[in-house]
């Protein structure tokens, strides 16, 4: 662990989000309030409709929120326009999925380098650096497989590969073991232990009691409010942050990479 930075990557204040559909009205999160620093493994678990999906939308800059703020290692990225949310999607968010969104008609190496692709590398580079990251996840043997022809583990491992290709600053992972069974889940989840060490930060959404216990901080939110705060063997306040590994800070990179509005 090395010393604290003093600022949280993720800072979410008093955010709330509201669905509206015909004349209903569904409050989905009201005064949200959740900070996460680097390094750290935060699981937020509740059942379906609680708003752990909005709030991992939020998180992703895949949804905007109605009231309050965010605050993406320092700036504030609640009023971004949407080309300034692509970028910080593609750049600094990995995203891991249920289903893993890998693209039928590709190849797994071209879908892993599809982040890639976005970010204007160059065919041979991004293969070649897709190819690597398939290795990592022992997936290098099926680089020329499409997804219908690989297992759901696989699949899920290829997915990690590709959220990981643009080493974003969070892994984003939203029930990532879903469909999958008892041994590629503690697999997957067997893989995020390892990345945590190596200084990554991971939010984990999940309904999943035995996945979020892994986590370092395990949140439970309902009826749109977190609900409580628990650790499996670290004490977290406010006054103490020590959750940082060692390894390259992002936050400086964000700041300076990223286009505002």
């Amino acid at each position: 662990m090395s010393k604290a930075s003093g600022q949280a990557l993720i800072q979410l204040q008093g955010v709330g989000k509201t669905y509206r559909t015909g004349q209903v009205v569904y409050q989905a999160l009201t005064d949200l309030n959740l900070e996460v620093w680097p390094g750290e493994y935060v699981a937020i678990v509740g059942p379906s409709g609680s708003g752990k999906s909005t709030c991992m939308n939020i998180i992703g800059l895949l949804d905007s929120l109605d009231q309050g703020s965010y605050k993406l290692a320092g700036e504030d990225v609640s009023t971004l326009s949407e080309e300034a949310k692509a970028h910080y999607r593609n750049r600094f968010i990995g995203f891991v999925f249920q289903s893993f969104n890998l693209l039928p008609d590709l190849s797994l190496l071209d879908n892993v380098a599809l982040p890639l692709f976005y970010a204007n590398v160059g065919e041979q580079q991004r293969r070649a650096k897709a190819l690597d990251f398939l290795d990592q996840v022992g997936l290098a043997d099926y680089a020329w497989h499409k997804p219908t022809e690989l297992s759901g583990g696989q699949k899920q491992r290829g997915a990690i590969a590709r959220a990981l290709i643009n080493d974003p600053a969070l892994l984003l992972a939203d029930e990532p073991t879903g469909n999958l069974d008892s041994h590629s889940a503690q697999e997957v989840l067997g893989f995020f232990d390892e990345l945590i060490a190596r200084g990554r930060t991971i939010v984990l959404i999940t309904h999943d009691e035995s996945a979020a216990a892994r986590a370092g901080r395990r949140l439970s939110i309902l009826d749109g409010h977190i609900q409580e705060m628990s650790t499996s063997d670290q004490s977290y306040t406010k006054l103490d942050k020590a959750y940082l590994q060692a390894g390259r800070n992002p936050l400086e990179d964000i700041k300076r990479q990223a286009p505002h509005e």
